[in-house]
């Protein structure tokens, strides 16, 4: 190869001053004589998918020594989007993925690291992190902390979703206080991202999918010795990427993401992948134009259930044979791109070459699917222009076509008097706005109301639309992501109370029984808010935010 990048820190007499300072460090000649692999270690002690990552981190350093490399660790931050949830915090979850992707180039380009090792476990930590991959585009492996164990609650396996429905079914009546503590105490056991196909394991997986991760790194339980064997391998990969000069963007193609998308759908993942793709495409210089997810959603059989969709946990799919037992299937009718790179070497077709799915009943064959069609739903009309997103695999039948009158809210606090004091009722339709990537500003996760929807016994009968967004723990119809957003005038900002909604899933169309002409008048009336939050971080996202359909990506406004 080339001259190393960390040769400009450590060869040289111009140098010297920087070798001084790698002394100062503890580092060796012998040490400083191989290249500087970054480890980005997302330990922290508030989020539980975070707190065993020190042990991973040190599984990776050891797998990239052995390999020859010089391992160095420095931090990414991660939010805990449970801890984060219904109040101020939630504005401060998805600001983050931006922040995780400047402060990783900041330390990578400043410190010269020949390659880097990520490790991240959590919803925004995840795609930040493929966002730094992409724009910095030197050679690096993902390895996560791994997925939670279910809790049992009563014999049953369950998991937070679980948990955030019990307040609603506290506040409805039909457990009390003590119940309520039960679940508290048995919900979430052990460390590692929550346990069913919420956001943080949603986006493990479709790194794995795209060929960022090993084999298992969106599904090896975080308790289980085996993540440790993999950060180790995953220390070794690195190095191998290095030798063979294998980049991000030789793996992040076009083809690549088509492939995400596919299993996106098969595996019945979050919405906010909807978000995250396109903006970890945006870095890697490709745009993902949201249009094709119904493409790919229609031609891609849903083969997985997992909670909140359905009974079965990351520990599940992990025994079934995990993502690549999916991707086997898919490959059965031709859905995948099977020539594309991985982060082995090798590419996705021989990487999932003899692959078995080891159980049909948590991944569905080819044949039998639980839907003919994917898991996530754009949805388009005179509320949503641009688009709408809803988790289909999530929604009860009965709700897949529905109409009914709108319960307007301008912020998600509203709306949760409002369902926890009984006021909604069988067949309305609630609309939370001003909750946008601007509006917010960030974009809050709604899974109070929708949580609050479900354990009132409501999930069945009541629709939640918003220009914010869900959890991936959020089911029900639950849609999101409606673009334009009401802080920038649009429909939605035009919906008023009684307004009758119509939500045809199959369809694909979100409208309101409202004649353009009416709209428009309303329209006329119309006037922007002023911004909720005038300093900090928050105020200057506000101004450089786009709509949640181009993934809420940040852009420079032009003069």
């Amino acid at each position: 190869m080339s001259m190393r990048r960390s040769d400009n820190v450590k060869n040289g007499d111009q140098a010297a001053p920087a070798r001084s300072l790698f002394n100062a460090l503890g580092f060796t000649k012998e040490e400083l004589a191989k290249p500087m692999v970054g480890i980005v270690s997302s330990y922290n002690e508030i989020v539980p998918g975070h707190m065993n990552i020190d042990k991973i981190t040190e599984a990776v350093k050891l797998g990239v020594a052995e390999a020859g490399g010089m391992p160095v660790v420095f931090p990414a931050i991660a939010v805990c989007d449970g801890i984060a949830m219904g109040h101020i915090g939630m504005k401060y979850s998805l600001v983050t993925r931006d922040l995780i992707a400047d402060s990783t180039e900041c330390m990578a380009l400043a410190h010269q690291f020949d390659a880097l090792v990520m490790i991240p476990n959590c919803d925004k930590n995840v795609p930040g992190l493929l966002m730094a991959a992409a724009r910095l585009n030197i050679p690096t492996v993902f390895v996560s902390g791994g997925p939670m164990l279910a809790g049992h609650v009563h014999g049953k396996k369950t998991s937070l979703s679980s948990m955030f429905e019990a307040v609603g079914a506290k506040a409805a009546g039909k457990i009390d206080g003590d119940e309520l503590d039960y679940f508290v105490e048995h919900a979430c056991p052990s460390c590692g991202s929550c346990s069913g196909m919420y956001t943080a394991n949603s986006m493990n997986c479709l790194t794995e999918a795209i060929g960022m991760g090993l084999r298992g790194n969106g599904t090896i339980p975080a308790v289980y010795s085996e993540r440790i064997r993999l950060a180790k391998k995953a220390g070794y990969a690195v190095m191998e990427m290095y030798k063979r000069n294998i980049r991000p963007r030789d793996i992040l193609t076009k083809e690549a993401f088509e492939n995400a998308l596919t299993m996106d759908m098969a595996l019945g993942c979050s919405t906010n992948t909807m978000l995250h793709l396109p903006a970890i495409a945006h870095e890697a210089g490709i745009e993902l134009n949201m249009e094709i997810a119904n493409d790919i959603s229609n031609r891609t059989p849903n083969l997985c259930h997992l909670a909140p969709a359905g009974h079965t946990y990351m520990e599940d799919l992990n025994e079934a044979g995990g993502i690549y037992a999916v991707m086997s299937e898919l490959a059965k009718k031709d859905l995948l791109h099977l020539d594309c790179m991985t982060v082995t070497g090798h590419t996705v077709g021989e990487n999932i070459a003899n692959v078995r799915n080891l159980d049909p009943e948590t991944i569905r064959p080819i044949d039998d699917p639980f839907m003919p069609n994917g898991g996530i739903a754009v949805l388009k009309g005179n509320i949503a222009p641009d688009t709408g997103i809803v988790k289909r695999s999530a929604v009860a039948p009965e709700m897949m076509v529905h109409e009914g009158p709108a319960r307007v809210f301008d912020c998600e606090e509203d709306a949760i008097k409002a369902i926890l004091g009984g006021k909604i009722n069988p067949g309305d339709v609630v609309v939370i706005r001003y909750e946008g990537p601007k509006g917010g500003p960030g974009m809050r996760e709604m899974l109070n109301p929708t949580s609050a929807i479900a354990g009132m016994g409501l999930g069945e009968s009541v629709a939640l639309i918003t220009d914010g967004r869900f959890s991936g723990a959020s089911r029900g119809a639950s849609i999101g992501h409606v673009s334009p957003e009401a802080a920038v005038g649009g429909p939605i900002a035009l919906i008023e109370e009684g307004d009758i909604i119509k939500i045809n899933i199959p369809e694909e169309t979100l409208n309101v029984d409202v004649s353009d002409e009416v709209l428009a008048e309303r329209r006329k009336n119309w006037k922007p808010r002023e911004p909720k939050v005038t300093t900090g971080y928050l105020a200057r996202y506000e101004k450089l935010v786009t709509s949640g359909n181009r993934g809420a990506v940040l852009e420079i406004p032009r003069a």
